[in-house]
């Protein structure tokens, strides 16, 4: 390297002192732009899709979700938080004139900025960690709607569930929430009929 490219580059260190803070800031306005869209999305994802997608889990398993999906969203907002903090400071802070104070007011200001894009990209990890958290969940454990329901009405009652196997003695549902096989003889059958759905 020459002499005048060495000066160059120590020039360039020399301005990187007054020019992190904006650097910083530029960073922060990406990352605040990026999280708010997240957690946008995760919002409309939640309120459009959310419910119909729970009730076909177990309970235990459609709260888990919903926890996981309510920590995530308060994640993606605090991370929100941070990176608008980061990217334009605190309101109200006065502008310093003095040449020291104004200095030692950026170190320290460039300090904070870097903590709050260090917690800001954190909080939209362990966010996106936790969304598909709880997508894996409900992958997982979405019961499948048996294909084929039927309703077995006798003398005394009506049943309705899955239909197991039928022969010319007896018909096997499984029914309830328990999935428990039941066993109606064909005797007492005085209908048959295929549904689309039990009621609860």
């Amino acid at each position: 390297m020459s002499a005048r490219s060495d000066r160059r580059w120590a020039e360039l260190a020399r301005d990187l002192e007054f020019t992190r803070l904006p650097e910083l800031r530029r960073q922060a306005e990406g990352w605040r732009t990026g999280l708010t869209g997240l957690t946008a999305l995760l919002a409309v994802l939640v309120l459009l899709k959310g419910r119909d997608s729970l009730d076909q889990l177990p309970d235990w398993a459609g709260d888990t979700a919903t926890a996981l999906l309510a920590l995530a969203f308060l994640l993606l907002v605090t991370g929100s938080l941070l990176a608008v903090r980061a990217a334009h400071g605190v309101p109200g802070e006065e502008i310093l004139l003095g040449g020291q104070a104004l200095r030692r007011w950026t170190e320290r200001e460039v300090g904070r900025v870097t903590r709050a894009l260090a917690r800001a990209s954190g909080c939209c990890a362990v966010g996106l960690v936790l969304v598909v958290g709880a997508l894996g969940l409900a992958w997982a454990t979405t019961e499948a709607a048996p294909s084929h329901l039927v309703r077995v009405r006798t003398g005394s009652t009506d049943l309705c569930g899955e239909l197991i196997r039928a022969d010319q003695a007896q018909i096997v549902l499984r029914t309830g929430p328990d999935r428990a096989e039941r066993t109606v003889p064909q005797v007492d059958v005085t209908g048959l009929d295929a549904v689309g759905s039990c009621p609860k």
